[in-house]
């Protein structure tokens, strides 16, 4: 049985659509050369091979995951609903961009209904909760040992560290309101990593809210964090 686990929450390269282009579609906007650059750079940070490498079904995660893929190709690959937050359905036209689409993020917010669906088929604050608590539920059950890569989206890992900060399930309007004031005050650049890690099973899942990479590796005895009570 695994008792521990540490997972970075690896957020895509540039893409097109953050670059102020017009794109065809939340899922199909493609990393920019400068998104690729980063996605390279990305991959050379590992010290070690992840036990498992996770993207999302969206194509610039893909894109962000390949090289990470082709330096460890051994390392198996697998596909979860950790998707960026599409709440503006149809509403993001084809060949439309950032500051067209605008209005309407501005609308869907100040709505501020979790229930609602935008356009019939845009999806609910309610279930981009539910899908941050399945993700965070499915990586408890995984028989990996070692580091899990997951290669997502910007607002979908706020919303996973949300639920981690305030253990919101079912968000009312209030929630609501309180996630929209944490996403505009946070940023998390083109390829951020944010680790979580578990310590000790059955115990939840913490944030690590700055990286370490940048220092030597503590000696077998000193472990990094503090002992659980």
């Amino acid at each position: 049985m695994i008792t521990t686990r540490r997972v970075w929450l690896i957020r895509h390269g540039q893409s097109e659509s953050n670059a102020g282009l017009p794109t065809d579609g939340p899922a199909a906007a493609p990393l920019t050369e400068h998104g690729h650059d980063q996605a390279a750079r990305l991959a050379a940070t590992f010290e070690a091979p992840p036990a498992l490498v996770v993207s999302s079904p969206f194509l610039r995660a893909r894109q962000t995951a390949r090289p990470t893929l082709e330096r460890f190709p051994d390392v198996p690959h697998e596909e979860w609903p950790v998707q960026e937050f599409t709440f503006l359905g149809r509403l993001h036209a084809p060949r439309t961009t950032g500051p067209q689409r605008l209005p309407h993020a501005r609308a869907y917010w100040e709505r501020n209904d979790p229930a609602h669906a935008t356009g019939g088929d845009g999806e609910s604050f309610k279930a981009l909760i539910t899908r941050a608590h399945t993700f965070l539920n499915h990586l408890t059950e995984r028989p990996e040992d070692g580091l899990i890569a997951v290669f997502t989206h910007g607002i979908f890992m706020k919303a996973v560290i949300w639920c981690l900060l305030t253990g919101t399930t079912d968000p009312d309007p209030p929630a609501m309101r309180a996630f929209h004031h944490f996403y505009a005050g946070t940023e998390i650049p083109n390829c951020t990593v944010t680790e979580l890690w578990r310590p000790i099973a059955p115990h939840p899942f913490r944030l690590i809210p700055g990286a370490t990479t940048h220092l030597t590796a503590p000696a077998p005895e000193d472990h990094p964090f503090p002992a659980l009570d």
